[in-house]
């Protein structure tokens, strides 16, 4: 698998004013909405250097939902970036990536729990809030719980793959208004958790705000 930081672009450039839906995301919290086929879902990195966990669901039928497994498996790459194709548990396809203003994007390393950060940093860490938890949050409003989550997408995340095989979490590339654009290819649920992590330097240290926007169906 390549794990080259090139080959990224951004297009198309949607004007942020067009969009039909915007959502201001505070540091730390969840977020989910609805995205319809044809429309397009935009997470745009306010400050820079914030990893943003990602799940989504086919809307009619939650068991069907994103499999990075298959993902990585389609691609034969280990990062998403431009032209990348989320697939689900079936096989099907969900999203494709359209824009991509960052060029890294993890989809390896999972999400934050207070169980992984107590192992990781320290029964000190054990109650602090996390990625997991947020989710959990965020699954129940849809009737679903911590059985339903399943490995994320964690966007703006740098997770280089070393040559010995291991995964790292290093500095973020991501600048102030970086985003990532994304095209449903089905109805989907998605489910964000704006990365609460302080331990590690996904988030600079410093979670932080982002936003995202939804963009109309393509007229033609």
């Amino acid at each position: 698998m390549s794990n080259r930081l090139s080959g990224f672009f951004a297009t198309p450039v949607r004007d942020p004013k067009d969009a039909i839906q915007v959502h201001n995301i505070p540091a730390q919290a969840p977020w989910s909405g609805l995205v319809k086929r044809g429309q397009s879902i935009r997470i745009i990195d306010l400050e820079g250097q914030q990893a943003v966990d990602t799940l989504f669901y086919r809307a009619d039928n939650f068991a069907e939902r994103y499999s990075s497994q298959d993902t990585l498996r389609v691609q034969g790459s280990a990062y998403v970036s431009t032209g990348t194709r989320l697939i689900s548990n079936e096989g099907r396809l969900m999203l494709t990536v359209t824009a991509d203003t960052c060029g890294r994007h993890d989809t390896s390393a999972g999400a934050c729990s207070c169980e992984s950060n107590t192992v990781r940093f320290g029964q000190h860490t054990r109650y602090l809030h996390a990625c997991r938890e947020n989710f959990a949050i965020e699954v129940a409003k849809h009737g679903m719980s911590k059985r339903d989550i399943v490995p994320n997408i964690n966007f703006f995340m740098n997770v280089p793959v070393e040559p010995s095989g291991n995964l790292a979490i290093v500095d973020g590339v991501s600048k102030p208004g970086d985003y990532v654009e994304l095209k449903a290819e089905m109805d989907v649920l998605c489910v964000i958790s704006n990365c609460p992590q302080i331990n590690n330097p996904c988030n600079g240290f410093n979670p932080t705000p982002i936003r995202v926007l939804v963009f109309a169906a393509d007229k033609g």
